[in-house]
């Protein structure tokens, strides 16, 4: 594909914006996209880098954090006890010093990954179909019991008695599988 602003050097860079329910579709090559300023994740460097893209996409670049109410006041960074790095290194990095950064920037990193995630923060996973009922059924029940925890610490005794009523016949199927051999 060409760019279409200069229309000789191929398009490296592709942008799809999506504006009230409105495509925008946008091929650009690398030169024309810093000439018209189109790409923000360069800043002024020469090649576009996976951590600038990730910094711009989740708004975790230093320029959009809110200045602290006292310029006398300095923020506190959180550093990993076991390998010494910074969140702020991590940005410039792009990857963990050590498999506990990922516990100590854990409060960082939960608006990251939720955006990222459409919102999600536990990984749920996939499980084969074929042997993965009784995995299901399990995964099920966890649930089931949770809701019904929460029924009754909101006193809804009469959803709490059905949500039971479905877990117990969850409960006997599973247990039929195991006796069926699965």
């Amino acid at each position: 594909m060409i760019c279409q602003e200069c229309n000789q050097r191929p398009a490296a860079l592709h942008f799809t914006k999506i504006v009230n329910g409105e495509k925008t579709e946008v091929h650009l090559c690398e030169k024309c996209a810093q000439e018209k300023g189109e790409m923000f994740m360069f800043n002024g460097e020469a090649g576009l880098s996976f951590n600038n893209l990730l910094a711009g996409l989740l708004n975790i670049d230093p320029s959009f954090k809110q200045p602290s109410q006292s310029p006398f006041h300095q923020e506190e960074i959180l550093q990993c006890q076991h390998c010494s790095m910074t969140f702020p290194q991590f940005l410039k990095v792009g990857r963990f010093g050590c498999a506990r950064c990922y516990e100590t920037f854990q409060d960082q990193l939960k608006p990251v990954i939720r955006r990222l995630h459409g919102g999600n923060w536990a990984h749920n996973g996939k499980i084969p179909k074929r042997i993965g009922g009784s995995i299901h059924l399990r995964k099920q029940i966890e649930e089931l019991k949770h809701n019904l925890r929460e029924s009754i610490s909101r006193e809804e005794f009469e959803q709490a008695a059905s949500i039971r009523d479905e877990i117990r016949q969850l409960e006997k199927r599973l247990s039929a599988s195991h006796e069926g051999g699965e």
